[in-house]
C-alpha cells in the first residue's frame, strides 16, 4: 500500500513575503497532487486566499519567541500531527522550527526546514538559536548564496548524514505577468491615488521600511542624480510598511525634505496587487546593504518585464543576468547607484523593453513555481522512501 504524503508547513505569519508565498503555493500544489496539506500559522493577509477545502489551517502563536509558548506550540502540534497522521513537518522560520523539532521528536515524524535568510548572529547563543534550522532530516537552501553561507558559518552544526539541498525560491509567473489582470482603468486609478505624474520616469523600490533594505541609499542617490547629473525628470515610489519602525520612517522623511525631494517621493504603505505596482514602474531598485537570501524583488521585477537595478549582494547576483535583464552596482554606494540609474534613465524605450523581455525569459526559465514545488515534492518522497 502506497504511503499518502501528509505535510504540515509551519510559518510565523502568512503574508506577502517570499517565504509566505512559497508556503502558500506549495500547500495548494500538494493538494492538487493528492497529498494532504496543512498550514500552521498565527495569521496573515494571505489566509483569506487559502482554499480551505484543499488546505487545512491551524491557528497558533508560532511567531512567538517566548520559550513557554514555543513549548506549548510543540505540544499542540504533536497532538495535531498524531490526529491527522502527518508524516512530514516543514518549518519555515526559527521560532516555529524549535516547536516543530520538539514535536517531531515526540511523534517520530520527518522534520524539514527551509533556510529563507542568512540568519546572522553576533554571539554564540544567537548562533545556537539559528542552528535549529539544521537539526532537520532535510534542510532546503533558497539559493546557492544561502547554501554557501550555511557551509561557511554553520559547519559545526552540519550533519553529513542529513541532507542540505538547494531549491531556488520561486515565483508565480502567471500572477506576475504584465499582460494579465492589469486593466488601464486600474492603472490610471492607482496613478491618481498615488499622485504620480505621467511623463516622469518612475523608480519603484518595494520592501518593508528597514535600514538594511537601503531606502536611505536610494534617497541619497536621487539627490546625486539632480546635483551631479542634472537629471531631475523622475519620481520614486517607496512601497512598503514601516512595520512599527516609526523612527526610521521619520528619518527617511527628514532626508527627503533635506534634499528637497518631497515632490518626487511617495511613501505607499502597501499594495495588495503587486503586479499593478510593478506595471507603473520604468525601473525597479533593490538597494539592500545586507545580502538578500534570494532577491525576490529582483525576480518579481524581471517577471513583470521591468529592468532591475540591484546591489551586488546575495541572491540578486544569481537571479539577474548582468547587463541583459538588469544591472548590479556596489552595495552601500549611493554614487554608483546614481550613476547606474542615470544610465538607465537615458536608455530609449525600445532598449528598456528589450531588457524587460530578457528578464521575463530569464525568470520563466529558472524560477517557475511548478519547478520549485515539484523539486520539493520529490525530496518529500525520498524521505518517505516512496
Amino acid at each position: 500500500m502506497t504511503t499518502k504524503i501528509k505535510v504540515l508547513q509551519v510559518i510565523p505569519t502568512l503574508g506577502y513575503g517570499g517565504a509566505e508565498t512559497g508556503c502558500y503555493d506549495l500547500a495548494h500544489y500538494l493538494a492538487e497532487k493528492n497529498c494532504s496539506s496543512f498550514i500552521a500559522t498565527s495569521g496573515g493577509k494571505l489566509l483569506k486566499f487559502v482554499k480551505r477545502n484543499k488546505v487545512k489551517i491551524i491557528r497558533l502563536p508560532v511567531h512567538s519567541k517566548n520559550p513557554f509558548l514555543i513549548f506549548i506550540n510543540a505540544v499542540i502540534l504533536s497532538i495535531f500531527i498524531l490526529l491527522n497522521n502527518i508524516n512530514i513537518v516543514h518549518a519555515r522560520s526559527r521560532a516555529p522550527a524549535w516547536s516543530c523539532y520538539l514535536a517531531c521528536l515526540l511523534t517520530k515524524r520527518n522534520f524539514v526546514t527551509t533556510f529563507h535568510g542568512t540568519y546572522n548572529f553576533t554571539n554564540s547563543f544567537k548562533k545556537f538559536y539559528n542552528s535549529i534550522m539544521l537539526k532537520s532530516k532535510l534542510t532546503i537552501a533558497g539559493s546557492n548564496f544561502i547554501f554557501n553561507h550555511i557551509n561557511e558559518n554553520y559547519n559545526e552544526y552540519l550533519n553529513r548524514k542529513k541532507k542540505l539541498r538547494v531549491i531556488f525560491g520561486i515565483l508565480n509567473n502567471d500572477y506576475y505577468n504584465k499582460k494579465k489582470n492589469i486593466t488601464i482603468i486600474k492603472r490610471e486609478k492607482t496613478k491618481k491615488d498615488w499622485e504620480l505624474i505621467s511623463n516622469k520616469f518612475t523608480i519603484l523600490m518595494p520592501g518593508r521600511l528597514t535600514y538594511w533594505k537601503g531606502q536611505e541609499k536610494l534617497i541619497e542617490a536621487m539627490n546625486i542624480l539632480i546635483e551631479d547629473y542634472n537629471n531631475s525628470n523622475f519620481q520614486a515610489i517607496f512601497l512598503g510598511s514601516d512595520q512599527g519602525r516609526k523612527v526610521y520612517k521619520k528619518k527617511l522623511i527628514n532626508l527627503v525634505q533635506r534634499y528637497r525631494l518631497s515632490k518626487k517621493v511617495k511613501f505607499i504603505p502597501n499594495c495588495e496587487e503587486m503586479p499593478l505596482a510593478y506595471s507603473l514602474a520604468d525601473v525597479v531598485v533593490s538597494a539592500s546593504i545586507e545580502p538578500e537570501a534570494f532577491g525576490r524583488v529582483s525576480v518579481e521585477a524581471q517577471a513583470m518585464g521591468k529592468p532591475i537595478v540591484a546591489s551586488n549582494l546575495g541572491g540578486s547576483k544569481e537571479t539577474i543576468l548582468k547587463g541583459k535583464s538588469g544591472f548590479l552596482y556596489k552595495h552601500d554606494d549611493p554614487r554608483e547607484l546614481a550613476k547606474t540609474l542615470n544610465a538607465v534613465i537615458e536608455l530609449d524605450h525600445d532598449t528598456l523593453q528589450s531588457i524587460g523581455n530578457e528578464g521575463r525569459k530569464n525568470v520563466s526559465k529558472k524560477f517557475d513555481v511548478e519547478s520549485m514545488c515539484d523539486s520539493t515534492l520529490r525530496e518529500y518522497k525520498k524521505l518517505l522512501n516512496i
